[in-house]
């Protein structure tokens, strides 16, 4: 990724979207989507069930054109639709193609995402993602990553999240390690170039060639790792008008998630070695 300057939200106007499903074990059942993937054969126990995409610029006839980055707003979609947050850990990854299959896909950077989903059974899962403009959120602040590999800053960094109401914080997703996700670093990365060179039109899964055909063979990509199991609050904690998320990418060594809400609960500063998001959720415009 050539980047002389800063990046910023605005950067990312041209970067597939991709997220990865069934990566945090116990999160479809949180979520109610195991049945969803019953059909998906993965080879392996604990493997992720597939990728998805959730933003593919330039492509006007998919309603995934939009762009729906926002590091601070949630717009909810038109209606009584169900909708919840799915704190992740998202990667910007360059990616290497050989013909048109991709051969590398290389993190660069990382940052705290709100993968907002619309809970209903039945479809694609991309059709629960991309509503249109603030229906996905992701945190300004990236973080340079050093290498993708044990060893490296990641070790060290743990997802939480909140949802503020009338007053009160409730804990929303499981405060977790990142390594603690199913597939990580090399796996992770040798699993997502397979999937993006061979995933089929099965289920909730979409054909991925076909979609980085359409989206002509992006160089770039923000990949949601997949997100995290629900605190009890969070199983049934749809979001409303008014609410406000926030999800903090941590330093474990430097801060405990409570010291970050806290700070927050103060009116201070968010120390710059965690990449924090907060949202606002407004009603549809």
């Amino acid at each position: 990724m050539t980047q002389t300057a800063p990046l910023s939200i605005m950067d990312l106007r041209n970067f597939i979207g991709i997220g990865v499903a069934g990566n945090f074990s116990g999160h479809l059942e949180d979520a109610d989507e195991k049945n969803g993937f019953s059909s998906i054969q993965t080879g392996h126990l604990e493997a992720p069930k597939g990728i998805f995409p959730f933003y593919m610029p330039g492509v006007i006839k998919s309603s995934l054109h939009v762009n729906p980055f926002s590091s601070t707003k949630i717009v909810l979609p038109p209606g009584t639709a169900m909708v919840q947050m799915e704190p992740e850990l998202a990667l910007l990854c360059d990616l290497e193609y050989r013909g048109n299959l991709v051969v590398s896909v290389h993190p660069t950077h990382f940052t705290a995402s709100n993968d907002c989903t619309i809970r209903r059974h039945g479809g694609k899962l991309s059709s629960k993602k991309n509503w249109g403009e603030a229906s996905h959120g992701i945190s300004d602040h990236f973080i340079p990553l050093d290498f993708f590999k044990p060893g490296g800053v990641l070790d060290n960094y743990r997802l939480a999240s909140y949802l503020e109401r009338d007053g009160f914080y409730y804990p929303y997703g499981v405060d977790s390690a990142v390594v603690t996700y199913s597939y990580f670093y090399a796996q992770l990365i040798d699993w997502l170039i397979d999937r993006m060179n061979h995933q089929k039109d099965e289920g909730p899964l979409e054909d991925f060639q076909q979609i980085l055909k359409d989206t002509r063979y992006p160089r770039q990509a923000v990949i949601l790792v997949g997100a995290t199991r629900y605190e009890n609050f969070g199983k049934t904690g749809y979001l409303k008008a008014t609410d406000e998320t926030f999800i903090f990418l941590y330093d474990r060594r430097l801060n405990s998630s409570q010291e970050l809400l806290d700070r927050i609960k103060k009116g201070s500063f968010i120390p710059e070695h965690c990449s924090f998001l907060h949202q606002i959720v407004k009603g549809a415009e």
